[in-house]
């Protein structure tokens, strides 16, 4: 064919493109199979009633348009409470561990006339940022990304994707968004790479920018600690944890309304266009392999995520040891940033101290809570690790929190800035210096919008 007469056709078949109805891909996919369906059954013949397979019987209940949200809460529900119930004895033994050394390495190179600050900066500060890191995260990702895997073995993330589907279809944007934000449960960074398999450029740039909205493994401390501390005493005693399991999974379910919220403003302003159609062949359910989930859940992910934490770590612990030890007249450093910090963090609820945390964690967001011990303490250096008790006593009648502060922290932590390793993925992956900006400001923003109104209006 002539390439003028080649022209001519493509001409006119994206004015024809224009004029179909958005469900035009939806309506082919159904008449399709509705082919498919009659020619099958000329071709053969059932006797009896027709019964449906295990898969059938399972998937009327797992992906039903009653049963099929509350169910995937209830599974979410459950993962993060075995999450929280199993993590805080393991937690405290590598703390106990790690911390044992540091007394013992720090004890040693004070005997053999090491400078004070070279042992400070050394092990109270790169080794301590390191050891927290290690025992507040390794524990709960060891528990999580298994019965992740479990889950994403067994075959039931695709009918995740299904049962959301129709809500970001609304919101403007593609399906499988519902599975990379079940990739940002580990980690965002991850879950930005695991963008690619939307092929369409305007739809996989809104799942980029929205990813940041689902808590990754690095925000679950702070939450977790939280609802343990603040939302947990409001029950009686047998059913805390419970409690702050629930309070978890709501954090978790806002973070999924702000993801389909921004997805359809950003979908009709900046990003403006339709969503794109996909089909989705639900795979059948398949017993899990044991060592497929340990090798994929504890190499790939939780050593993977755990190294990556600990290259961020180990810095951000000397300019914590730096910032803490380091004085102006009778402050420390920090505690002067903090002070400057104070009027912004008193309008959104919180207060300098938090921010400067969150300033300090732009490398990992693990290291949250520790600065905020450091700081209130005065140590000059990471809390090695105080019973939930003492960490009550030191915020709520030391430093005058309230439930109104662990709430707009809990938002805070849930809707801030992303993590600088989540940052440098999104513009390895967009390209676009604009958008890495856009990417970064615009949940800082929101995170500043929010807990402003929820303090205005408490």
């Amino acid at each position: 064919m002539p390439r003028a007469e080649a022209a001519a056709v493509l001409r006119r078949a994206a004015e024809l493109r224009a004029t179909l109805d958005s469900q035009f891909r939806d309506e082919t996919v159904k008449s399709i199979y509705a082919e498919a369906e009659r020619i099958a059954s000329r071709a053969s013949h059932h006797v009896g009633t027709v019964r449906y397979d295990f898969d059938q019987r399972v998937d009327r209940i797992v992906t039903s348009p009653v049963f099929g949200l509350p169910l995937m809460a209830l599974l979410l529900a459950v993962v993060f409470w075995l999450t929280v119930a199993g993590a805080n004895v393991p937690s405290a033994m590598l703390a106990t561990g790690f911390f044992w050394v540091e007394d013992q390495a720090a004890t040693l190179f004070t005997n053999i006339g090491a400078p004070w600050w070279v042992t400070g900066f050394i092990w109270h500060g790169v080794f301590r940022g390191l050891a927290w890191v290690v025992s507040v995260m390794l524990p709960p990702m060891a528990i999580f990304f298994p019965l992740f895997t479990m889950l994403e073995d067994l075959g039931y993330l695709p009918r995740v994707a299904f049962n959301l589907d129709f809500l970001f279809k609304r919101a403007g944007a593609h399906g499988k968004q519902a599975l990379t934000m079940a990739m940002g449960f580990g980690c965002n960074a991850a879950g930005i790479i695991s963008t690619r398999v939307i092929d369409s450029p305007r739809e996989r740039l809104v799942a980029i920018l929205t990813n940041n909205f689902v808590p990754c493994n690095g925000r679950f401390p702070t939450l977790i600690l939280l609802a343990t501390i603040f939302v947990g005493p409001l029950v009686p005693s047998a059913f805390e944890s419970l409690a702050a399991a629930g309070a978890v999974v709501g954090v978790v379910i806002i973070g999924v309304i702000f993801t389909l919220a921004v997805s359809w403003g950003l979908s009709r302003t900046v990003l403006k266009g339709e969503a794109s159609a996909f089909t989705l062949e639900l795979p059948p359910y398949r017993r899990p392999g044991i060592l497929r989930i340990l090798y994929t859940s504890l190499i790939d992910r939780t050593l993977f995520v755990l190294w990556r934490a600990a290259l961020t770590a180990a810095p951000a612990g000397a300019v914590i040891w730096l910032l803490g030890n380091i004085t102006v007249g009778d402050l420390s450093l920090a505690r002067h940033i903090a002070n400057s910090l104070n009027p912004l963090g008193h309008a959104i609820g919180l207060d300098g101290v938090i921010l400067l945390a969150y300033i300090i964690a732009i490398p990992a967001n693990e290291i949250v809570v520790p600065t905020l011990l450091m700081v209130y303490m005065g140590t000059g250096m990471m809390d090695e690790g105080s019973s939930l008790e003492q960490i009550r006593e030191l915020l709520v009648n030391t430093h005058g929190w309230t439930l109104l502060t662990a709430v707009n922290l809990m938002l805070f932590s849930l809707l801030h800035n992303p993590c600088a390793t989540t940052i440098i993925t999104m513009y390895k992956e967009t390209l676009s210096l604009k958008w890495t900006v856009v990417g970064t400001l615009l949940p800082l923003g929101l995170a500043f919008l929010v807990t402003f109104l929820v303090a205005s209006i408490w």
